[in-house]
């Protein structure tokens, strides 16, 4: 069972930064893409940032220049660091991985989500 655990959501002024970890854990293969997602009420999740296996990156228009995602693929661990947030910010905060898998001598992937973190930029 592959788990992901987010954190480092919170409060914060309108031009704050926050940053996001997101820790992978259990029995993997390898990891994949990994990204961050968020997702208003009632309203679809979109991609913020994602990153791959190699470190190649791919932003959202809305966050360029302002959001940076990186990881540390020895701690199996996404950040994403949020510079020059705005109010239209706020929202829940999803963590995915795309996971390679091992098991009864196939490999195969799936696709794994956090529980989400909340990040509120006030004005």
């Amino acid at each position: 069972q592959v788990q992901l655990v987010e954190s480092g959501g919170g409060l914060v002024q309108a031009g704050g930064s926050l940053r996001l970890s997101c820790a992978a854990s259990g029995s993997m293969f390898r990891i994949n893409a990994m990204g961050w997602y968020r997702q208003a009420s009632g309203k679809q999740r979109d991609l913020v940032a994602s990153i791959s296996s190699s470190g190649s990156t791919n932003y959202a228009d809305s966050v360029k220049g302002r959001f940076t995602i990186s990881r540390d693929n020895a701690k199996n661990t996404v950040y994403l660091q949020m510079n020059s947030l705005k109010p239209e910010d706020t929202t829940v905060y999803f963590c995915n991985a795309d996971v390679s898998l091992f098991s009864g001598g196939l490999y195969f992937t799936n696709d794994y989500w956090g529980q989400g973190t909340q990040v509120t930029v006030s004005s």
